[in-house]
């Protein structure tokens, strides 16, 4: 194990342990060093890694501090382990979505607020007015799509699956913008899909907001799955 390693280590101990708390400042680099047993070089490296991870924020001319430890920021950047997977795994990558939101789905059925269900419905009439309108406005349309699903995740009640949900849609953005340019009436359809969904949390019914949600999905992933054949095809042609 590297010393980079070893200080990654000792500061996550020293977090558990309660000796450094959420919006703590760490103490001076040459204390810190000489506790961990490891040099200011391979201190600084491991802040830095810690800081990439969203643990540590070093605020220029005030040191080092733990960050509050949100767990949506904690997981952002298992989003950039899922861009290196490449094209071929975008599958595999939609279907895990799919199995955490209709999860979501289905826990925000029975917790989700009146209010958020005026948000959630205020979004969706913003949607049917931009889908009467000529040309389209797809970019819009997918962050009324992404807002959508945030409102859903957000009422859970469990902030790992939200954070899991947000790192992952958020990679998915590129595709579902390529599948809305490219095939016809998509936007409507999952219009009348996000209406159906916002129904059964309306209702407060969990299964039927998780069959909903799991339908929506799978449409998705069919229609990408669809449009990557053609896009390999168009490649080698």
């Amino acid at each position: 194990m590297s010393r980079t390693d070893d200080v990654i280590d000792g500061i996550k101990h020293m977090i558990l342990e309660g000796e450094l708390r959420p919006g703590e400042r760490l103490p001076v680099e040459k204390d810190l060093a000489e506790t961990l047993g490891v040099s200011r070089g391979s201190l600084r490296e491991g802040v830095r890694a810690l800081s990439i991870l969203g643990v540590l924020d070093t605020r220029q001319g005030d040191g080092t501090y733990v960050t509050s430890l949100d767990v949506t920021r904690l997981l952002a950047p298992m989003g950039f382990v899922v861009d290196l997977q490449g094209e071929g795994q975008v599958g595999h990558v939609h279907a895990i979505r799919r199995l955490l939101e209709c999860e979501a789905a289905r826990l925000a059925a029975t917790a989700i607020t009146d209010a958020a269900l005026d948000e959630a419905k205020a979004l969706l009439e913003e949607a049917e007015r931009i889908l009467d309108k000529t040309p389209e406005e797809h970019e819009r349309v997918i962050e009324i799509d992404i807002a959508f699903h945030r409102v859903i995740a957000t009422h859970t009640g469990n902030p790992v699956l939200v954070g899991m949900i947000e790192a992952l849609a958020s990679r998915t953005v590129r595709d579902r913008l390529w599948r809305s340019r490219r095939e016809q009436g998509v936007d409507r359809r999952t219009h009348e899909e996000h209406v159906a969904i916002w129904r059964a949390l309306r209702d407060r019914d969990p299964e039927a907001a998780r069959v909903r949600m799991a339908n929506h999905l799978l449409g998705v992933e069919d229609s990408l799955s669809d449009l990557g054949a053609e896009r390999e095809a168009g490649r080698e042609r």
